[in-house]
């Protein structure tokens, strides 16, 4: 609710609270660069031009920008509770992200979606809290717990979520499978976004005619242009494991910019010490788009997408979310204004953050039988998950397998490697065991409870006892990621908070990567994110060829397929 005494502000008669003079404005409306002075009042713009104030910053011709918008992200993915995560980003200029808490809900159901939006309201950024549609994903993994039609129209009704989440299963969308035709009929009247990589002609028409309005997956500008043309918001994602931004950004021109957003959807917290948004926007300039549209990508488009009322632009009777920079190349920020509050300078909280105490929920129901990971071999030829770096789409490969004494073993050789993934929420048992092209690992092991979407255990390996070395430390962590070799734990990352988030913050668990890192590294892995990479391979809803707990999945066809042909 606006401030009581905000009009008078405005006309003038009273001083505002803060008043920053000599800016140049990026007016996301009109697309110019503007200088003016910028009255701030109880925490709102109270108007542009000549006013005074009871405190005065001289910004000296610096850059001025609403405050950054992230429209798509899924927080569990930085591995920080989220007022951590706000802590991390906000000193990057971003004040507010759309967040589909997908993720930590597949683990713990409606206690996640309670446990995140409690977290959020301890940290610094506007979260808006998307209802996640899918879980779980598909029927072809087991996840830890179920959201049904009921429980999005209940949580609807409750408020406080902004529309519903990413529609995965595009093919029950497709198909009319009634469950999911049911959820997208309790979200009717509210903003539902989309996930349908590589969907084109009638199948997208059919998508999109369901209420369906975003898509975060495009990887090639055809793709792209198809979805705009239909009435799609296109979601440019830049993100720790998927890069589409280069690919991308030639779809965007001056009369389509309105229905484009730059958006990380997964980032790490490795990736995040370097920057957020703002890096994104140094992205954007450096391959040819326009400074002030890349702002309005991320300001005023996904405001108006997503319905924001008062966010995504410096005007009056809108919110004081802003960002001061050094340029519109660099997008390095100055002072970041939260509420009409300095909450940042030069990349530094303006103020030490308090100390939070969050109390968390662990799930760890592992139920891992002897020698889980023997593979006998069935036929000539054995299916293989292919990975292809910076993208969380795979290939599907059929090769030889390595044979030896009538057991189907990793082939360090052909890069060939072991791969398992293990449920850890009903305690089923559940292996599912397949082969994996491209990780690159000569020796050892890594095991992560990070797995999207269902997030059961993963690993890969060049040998068993590593694999289940690996996996036994992630079950002692009560969820986490860990590298084994030869016999012992060379580095390891507790998540205990449902398997997917640690309880420090960005330094603690970015150092705690590194080593990670480094540690993957001298098995021969150069993938620039690992871990981030193998959780996608077990995300049944991406092409090509994926493994959950229950076996291969052909994603092309939405069903199983034997690991030997």
């Amino acid at each position: 609710m606006l401030p009581d005494d905000l009009l008078s502000v405005s006309l003038g008669v009273k001083p505002a609270d803060l008043v920053l003079k000599n800016a140049q404005l990026v007016n996301v409306f009109s697309g110019e660069i503007v200088k003016t002075n910028i009255a701030i009042h109880k925490g709102y713009i109270a108007g542009l031009g000549d006013y005074c104030g009871n405190r005065e910053y001289d910004l000296n011709g610096s850059y001025v920008s609403p405050g950054f918008i992230d429209g798509h992200i899924h927080i569990e993915s930085s591995m920080m509770l989220p007022h951590n995560f706000g802590r991390a980003v906000i000193v990057c200029g971003t004040t507010t992200v759309v967040t589909d808490p997908h993720e930590i809900t597949n683990v713990l159901g409606m206690d996640g979606i309670e446990l995140m939006q409690a977290s959020a309201r301890l940290g610094p950024v506007n979260v808006e809290m998307m209802i996640p549609s899918c879980v779980p994903a598909t029927e072809m993994e087991t996840s830890g717990a179920r959201v049904e039609a009921s429980d999005i129209e209940a949580l609807f009704n409750k408020g406080g979520f902004c529309g519903l989440a990413e529609v995965m299963n595009f093919p029950g969308v497709i198909n009319g499978v009634p469950e999911v035709i049911d959820k997208l009929r309790r979200a009717s009247g509210n903003i539902i976004d989309g996930h349908s990589p590589g969907l084109t002609g009638q199948e997208l028409n059919t998508y999109i005619a369901a209420g369906i309005m975003s898509d975060h997956e495009c990887i090639t500008v055809a793709e792209a242009q198809e979805k705009l043309n239909l009435g799609m918001y296109v979601m440019i994602r830049e993100g720790s494991a998927a890069k589409n931004m280069e690919t991308l950004l030639p779809a965007v021109n001056e009369l389509n910019y309105a229905r484009f957003m730059l958006v990380t959807d997964d980032a790490h917290s490795e990736d995040l010490i370097h920057g957020h948004i703002n890096l994104l926007l140094k992205k954007a300039v450096k391959a040819g788009i326009d400074p002030v549209t890349a702002v309005r990508m991320v300001t005023l488009n996904p405001a108006t997408y997503f319905r924001l009322e008062q966010l995504g632009a410096v005007a009056p009777g809108y919110r004081a979310d802003i960002v001061v920079l050094d340029s519109l190349n660099n997008f390095h920020p100055l002072m970041v204004f939260k509420d009409g509050r300095l909450v940042a300078e030069n990349g530094q909280p303006a103020e030490p953050w308090p100390e939070i105490n969050f109390p968390v929920i662990t799930s760890m129901n592992v139920k891992l039988r002897e020698n889980p990971f023997l593979i006998r071999p069935e036929g000539d030829k054995v299916r293989v998950i292919g990975v292809v770096p910076g993208q969380i789409f795979t290939r599907s490969l059929i090769l030889s397998p390595r044979l030896v004494d009538n057991y189907a073993l990793s082939d360090i050789s052909r890069d060939i490697l072991k791969i398992a993934v293990i449920e850890r929420h009903q305690g089923t048992g559940n292996v599912g065991l397949g082969f994996v092209q491209g990780m690159g690992l000569k020796r050892g092991a890594i095991a992560s409870s990070v797995a999207h979407d269902s997030h059961n255990i993963i690993v890969i390996g060049s040998n068993d006892a590593d694999m289940e070395l690996a996996v036994r430390e992630v079950i002692a962590y009560g969820g986490g990621m860990a590298v084994a070799l030869e016999g012992r734990v060379t580095a390891g990352l507790p998540l205990p908070v449902a398997g997917l988030m640690a309880e420090g913050n960005l330094c603690d668990v970015s150092l705690k990567l590194s080593e990670l890192k480094k540690a993957v590294g001298e098995l021969g892995c150069n993938l620039e994110a690992p871990f981030m990479a193998m959780s996608f391979l077990a995300l049944p809803v991406i092409p090509e060829l994926k493994l959950t707990d229950k076996g291969l999945v052909d994603v092309n066809k939405f069903g199983f397929v034997s690991l030997f042909v």
